[in-house]
């Protein structure tokens, strides 16, 4: 039976829309564009991730991996990325400063969505097809976070001063954040060239890769440099804030300085008192008495 020649004039008009030739149609199909699972995707995605992205998200991913790995990247649902969601949120770690697993819960969403977003820029699927953009992240909760009085910050350096074993290090800090309300990977991230002792200012370099010269007072820059040369640092590029063995400090400081105030004033552990306190304090207080700007 012969086509029907109107037939043959709409199926052209149809390769054209799609940018394809009769040829096209006998090509055999190009591997390279096959619809990867998920686990075969991840490692694309980690490659082209941000180091903080990778530490915020490496855990997650690696949840989605062991969980829904074997899927193709259209075969995920929502319903899927839902219930990894569930299961982590009842199986977060409690700790101190913890929300019932809430914020893990919306990490598992946002951990989703960096990997379909790029998958969706590569051309595997559209944007409308992405499972981890049709679930709703867990509506964030008030933070409790206040800022702390005069008694107690007091209070707070005073254990941070006579207790532990490195009591210079932890006063050293505390007043650092007090002066600053510069954020702990600011903090971390500081080095010898940072610190400008005439001009008493130091450059921090936060969240986002943002970067500010930040006013301190003569006492805390003149303390800061004597840390750190008593502490090992000799080239420009030396981190700032170092152990007695003369190792630059990490994020566990903290943890382990807090825990210890924590012990010996119960209301820091039950309030869940961290380091961003005495940002949200400093930041409140120059507010209040100078306003926004």
């Amino acid at each position: 039976m012969p086509a029907d020649p109107s037939c043959i004039v709409n199926a052209r008009q149809m390769l054209a829309h799609l940018g394809l030739t009769p040829a096209d149609l006998d090509a055999p199909p190009d591997p390279s564009r096959r619809m990867p699972t998920l686990a075969e995707y991840l490692p694309r995605v980690e490659a082209a991730a941000s180091p903080g992205t990778r530490r915020t998200y490496g855990t997650y991913w690696n949840r989605m991996a062991a969980a829904l790995g074997h899927l193709r990247l259209n075969e995920v649902t929502a319903s899927d990325i839902e219930a990894l969601m569930r299961q982590v949120t009842a199986g977060a770690r409690t700790r101190r400063t913890g929300r019932q697993g809430r914020h893990a819960g919306e990490h598992v969403i946002a951990a989703a969505r960096a990997v379909y977003r790029p998958a969706v820029a590569d051309g595997y699927l559209p944007a409308t097809d992405s499972p981890a953009h049709r679930v709703a992240k867990p509506r964030r909760l008030p933070n409790p976070r206040r800022d702390l009085t005069p008694g107690e910050l007091l209070d707070i350096n005073l254990v941070a001063r006579t207790s532990g074993n490195g009591v210079i290090l932890d006063a050293l800090l505390l007043r650092l954040h007090t002066e600053t309300a510069c954020r702990r990977g600011g903090a971390i991230a500081l080095r010898l060239v940072d610190l400008d002792t005439r001009h008493c200012l130091i450059r921090l370099t936060e969240k986002g890769g943002t970067l500010r010269w930040q006013p301190i007072t003569p006492t805390l820059a003149a303390r800061l440099l004597a840390h750190a040369e008593a502490r090992g640092a000799v080239l420009p590029t030396d981190r700032l804030l170092r152990y007695r063995n003369g190792q630059p400090i990490s994020s566990r400081r903290y943890d382990h300085l807090w825990t210890r105030i924590g012990e010996c004033l119960p209301w820091v552990a039950v309030q869940g008192i961290s380091t961003h306190w005495l940002r949200h304090t400093t930041l409140t207080w120059v507010e209040r008495h100078y306003g926004y700007g």
